[in-house]
């Protein structure tokens, strides 16, 4: 794997504490989905012993959010002062060029970009990650929904087109299974992993476990 990456996120999607800690020696970073954890996720957060990232995920983009749209952001900067080194933005949220200085300098920007059911062509997403950078991103972005084994090469390549920046790209779905192992060997900043099966917080999110499992036979042979 690329030596200055953050390694596997496990996304957190309730507060199961337990399931938690279970997990928490095979992970490099959390994500805390407040959007579907709801209210508990706070003292939830107090809990963990490893870095996270602060998720509110917008539900034009595979979120649950319910509330408007000021509350939102609100909580993910309150996340901010509980320990999120990381918060997650849509470069589509209204106002985005307003909020990202909100957090910068108090934790690093992570602007993202969700292309729910398909794969875009690749410049139109290296627009969308020079879109990202313009708008302030320590971290970009951008997963999309295979629909062909050639999106798997297209997230990956977009890794390579952005050598200097922190870039995390794969794609969803179960022709993407794997792009999202491959992003870290590609030089990708992270990737997902879920806690457990049943807990995916987005369509071909592979246990926590098995990717362990999967990196330590590549390392193997390697």
């Amino acid at each position: 794997m690329a030596g200055d990456n953050r390694g596997i996120c496990v996304a957190i999607v309730n507060d199961d504490l337990e399931a938690v800690k279970r997990i928490e020696p095979l992970v490099d970073l959390f994500e805390v989905r407040i959007d579907l954890i709801g209210s508990s996720w706070r003292e939830l957060a107090g809990y963990l012993g490893k870095p996270w990232i602060a998720c509110n995920r917008r539900t034009g983009e595979g979120g649950s959010w319910q509330g408007n749209e000021t509350r939102r952001i609100d909580e993910l900067l309150s996340a901010i002062d509980l320990g999120a080194g990381i918060v997650d933005i849509e470069l589509s949220t209204p106002g985005v060029e307003a909020v990202v200085p909100e957090i910068k300098g108090r934790a690093e920007c992570l602007l993202s970009y969700h292309a729910l059911k398909e794969t875009p062509p690749l410049e139109r997403m290296r627009e969308i990650i020079r879109s990202q950078l313009a708008a302030g991103a320590d971290i970009c972005k951008l997963i999309t929904t295979a629909q062909s084994f050639a999106d798997n090469v297209a997230t990956l390549q977009l890794i390579a087109d952005f050598p200097q920046t922190k870039v995390v790209s794969f794609a969803m779905g179960p022709l993407g299974y794997i792009s999202r192992v491959l992003c870290l060997l590609a030089g990708g900043y992270f990737t997902y992993a879920s806690i457990e099966e049943g807990k995916e917080s987005a369509p071909g999110q592979i246990t926590v476990r098995d990717l362990r499992k999967i990196y330590g036979m590549l390392k193997d042979d390697g």
